[in-house]
């Protein structure tokens, strides 16, 4: 998976134009972009949208992101939402592994309630919008066999941390931002799910997008969110591997497949270790080459 993209959860004509954005998850929103008082219409709206569009073959990953666990709201989300199978579930505001549980134990009394397959909805949390979470990001691993992914947020952190801004004069992420952004990293390379990049919402700014793609595909991250159709072609390009890297890549595969059990083999006079062959694996299951 490579570009996620949020859509209002009440705007059955927004959800219907991004399903050709070319988008691989369309996440469709319950949480920041719906008022309270629109709360019950958005989820009926989207429970239409799932019945109409998960029994289709062509068409992106179908998830829901529901309110946060401490409002109150999230049980009445997934009953709308779980008899409609959506393909998975985004929980904010998640504090650590233990809110991955949580939601696993809700998910399935909502799929035996509704009589829908078990354990097929997956989960993906957004792990750092409160400073309480970002001492958390460590525990993920084994918190749930649905535990697909996990992103990261600036905004509702700068507000719970008091800063008056997430990024500087340039564009880039303050210091505070940036380690969140690459502990988020580590803490799903080390619960061994996808690391997926947050937003970039200045959705006009088709360079600083591209170059925050660039960077966030160099040190590890396998896609990234956007806010806007607009920012979906360019997310699906940088993180798409390109010739050169699978030919590479193709490369050093076969070539310790061939040599048999050895540590390291020779390229071009260049030595090659595993930590290389695994680089080259992942960029071939990024292009959809390897499983």
């Amino acid at each position: 998976m490579r570009s996620y993209l949020f859509v209002p959860g009440d705007s059955p004509r927004k959800m219907e134009k991004a399903l050709t954005a070319g988008a691989d998850v369309l996440l469709i929103d319950l949480e920041d972009s719906v008022s309270l008082a629109q709360k019950e219409t958005a989820r009926k709206i989207t429970a239409t949208f799932l019945k109409q569009h998960i029994p289709t073959t062509d068409r992106p990953s179908l998830y829901v992101r529901v309110n946060a666990l401490d409002t109150d709201l999230t049980d009445d989300d997934l009953a709308m939402i779980v008899p409609c199978q959506p393909d998975g579930i985004m929980l904010p505001k998640s504090q650590s592994g233990k809110s991955i549980t949580a939601l696993d134990v809700k998910l399935k009394a909502a799929e035996a309630v509704a009589g829908v397959p078990l354990d097929r909805i997956k989960i993906i949390p957004v792990a750092t919008e409160t400073a309480t979470a970002i001492f958390n990001l460590g525990t993920y691993g084994g918190s749930s066999p649905r535990l697909s992914a996990m992103t990261w947020g600036a905004e509702d952190l700068s507000a719970d941390i008091g800063a008056e801004s997430n990024r500087d004069e340039a564009g880039a992420f303050t210091s505070p931002f940036r380690l969140v952004r690459d502990l988020c990293l580590i803490g799903a390379a080390a619960a061994q799910v996808d690391p997926v990049d947050g937003v970039y919402i200045n959705f006009r700014d088709s360079d600083g997008l591209r170059q925050e793609c660039i960077e966030a595909r160099r040190d590890g991250f396998v896609g990234k969110m956007a806010i806007h159709p607009a920012q979906v072609p360019i997310i699906n390009e940088v993180f798409t591997p390109d010739d050169t890297a699978i030919e590479k890549a193709r490369r050093i595969v076969e070539s310790f497949s061939q040599a048999g059990d050895v540590g390291v083999v020779g390229i071009d006079g260049e030595m090659i270790d595993r930590p290389h062959l695994r680089r080259a694996e992942t960029t071939l299951r990024r292009a959809g080459l390897m499983k």
